[in-house]
């Protein structure tokens, strides 16, 4: 049986997991958090990353009841992400590697996210949406390589409402995406908001910046609340990512679509996804916020079926990737 121990921390969540054979062991993560109206910055994330790292490290073995000596290989985030934080987290697998004497692997952040959903819904060939603070594309494996879509052309959609949290000062804690999606829920007022598809391609800063100049304008003279501009900023964003992920399906002929990423855990999106999958007579698969909140384990799932397929990274080449596509990578593993 092979076991794999993963290391995540391309952004604000650090988290360590271990799998084995399919398995979950472990998956213990923390989450740096800043305050109501603030973002977090590369060296910030970083420093709370080296400050928690280790103590992750010690509970990932402990709850999955391991030692050094049973783990096979070790497996990192090479990319995409914040600079600092990855490097962190790479530097800190490379030494857990050579004092274990373990091959060491990068994966690509993206395709954990692919991994991970694969094995806990057993999706078969799905459209991919991935969605997340730094990342939107719609992605389908095709000839070795998860082929990808349709993407954002300048901010993502997790980054779009982060940001507009930040305008109207909602909590960072647990997330500001989770806390929009809340306020969304008592909304009932929507408010028209630009809305932009490019063919295959969407495009979320027009949005942004529309909502962020109107918003204290709209909230000051009592035309809506700030619960409607969650509920209509939600509504438009996820409106556009159903219809990408839809043209997509058309184009593949494809029966299933599998939401990954962070973004993805909102009850709301997935709503409005079963619906369209429904009216194409598709299935909709989606994870909770265990696996589609960055973790560790979905980059040991992935390393896992990488590791098997005859992939290691040799210490020289185990350097990180700041924008390391999801299609660069040779998909070995699957047929």
């Amino acid at each position: 049986m092979t076991v794999v121990i993963g290391f995540e921390g391309s952004a604000n969540k650090i988290g360590v997991g271990i799998v084995r054979d399919g398995e979950v062991l472990s998956n213990p993560r923390r989450t740096y958090i800043t305050p109501p109206g603030q973002g977090f910055l590369p060296s910030e994330t970083a420093k709370h990353h080296r400050s928690v790292i280790l103590t992750v490290l010690r509970e990932a073995l402990q709850q999955a009841g391991l030692k050094p000596a049973d783990i096979d290989c070790v497996a990192y985030t090479k990319g995409p992400g914040m600079g600092a934080p990855l490097v962190t987290v790479a530097l800190v697998a490379r030494t857990v590697a050579q004092l274990w004497g373990k091959p060491l692997l990068g994966v690509n952040h993206c395709i954990g996210h692919i991994e991970m959903g694969r094995l806990i819904t057993h999706a078969n060939n799905p459209t991919v949406l991935y969605v997340s603070g730094g990342n939107t594309q719609v992605i389908a494996y095709s000839e070795r390589r998860y082929r990808i879509f349709g993407e954002t052309l300048d901010i993502a959609v997790g980054n779009c409402l982060d940001r507009f949290a930040r305008v109207i000062k909602i909590s960072n804690d647990p997330s500001p995406g989770y806390n929009i999606e809340q306020m969304a829920k008592r909304g009932s007022k929507y408010v028209e908001l630009p809305y932009t598809v490019k063919g295959m391609d969407v495009s979320f800063s027009g949005i942004l910046s529309y909502i962020e100049e109107a918003a204290h304008k709209m909230l000051s003279s009592g035309q809506c609340t700030a619960e409607d501009l969650c509920f209509s900023l939600q509504e438009t964003l996820f409106a556009m990512l159903v219809e990408i992920t839809e043209r997509a399906m058309a184009h593949c002929n494809s029966q299933e679509v599998l939401i990954v990423g962070g973004v993805g855990c909102n009850l709301r999106l997935q709503e409005m996804m079963g619906v369209m999958c429904k009216e194409r007579g598709a299935r909709l698969f989606a994870t909770d916020e265990r696996f589609c909140i960055d973790n560790g384990v979905m980059i040991a799932q992935a390393g896992w079926e990488m590791f098997r397929s005859g992939h290691v990274t040799e210490l020289s080449d185990s350097w990180i990737t700041q924008r390391y596509r999801t299609d660069e990578v040779e998909v070995t593993w699957r047929d």
